[in-house]
């Protein structure tokens, strides 16, 4: 599986941005899809992520409310929408795919990742 992850930017603070990650493959429906971010000098964390089905959803609390994970099977893409934007969202922005379970926020669980997408949010 190979990701590519695009639509990062900047952005004022309270305003939004979508998140695209597109996967090559015939088994994208077979993975869980996770976004996580990494700011400067701090290390990686997860922010959300969505099960193989597009059923099930999971976000970290610091975004809970502000930003929607969905996908489209159809198309191979997983999309991070994200709104009220703050300025400690700045990071980049990596989409992930992992198939070990219904969905898992640890990074360690994730086979496959993206380039990663700049989002830079400004106070």
């Amino acid at each position: 599986v190979q990701l590519q992850a695009s639509g990062g930017g900047l952005v004022q603070a309270g305003g939004s941005l979508r998140l695209s990650c597109a996967a090559s493959g015939r088994t994208f429906r077979r993975y869980f899809m996770g976004w996580f971010r990494q700011a400067p000098g701090k290390e990686r964390e997860f922010v959300a992520v969505v099960s193989g089905s597009g059923g099930s959803t999971y976000y970290a609390d610091s975004v809970k409310g502000r930003f929607f994970i969905s996908r489209d099977n159809a198309k191979n893409t997983v999309w991070l929408q994200m709104n009220s934007l703050k300025a400690e969202d700045t990071a980049v922005y990596y989409c992930a795919a992992g198939n070990s379970g219904t969905y898992d926020s640890r990074d360690h669980a994730y086979d496959y990742w993206g380039q990663g997408t700049q989002v830079t949010v400004s106070s």
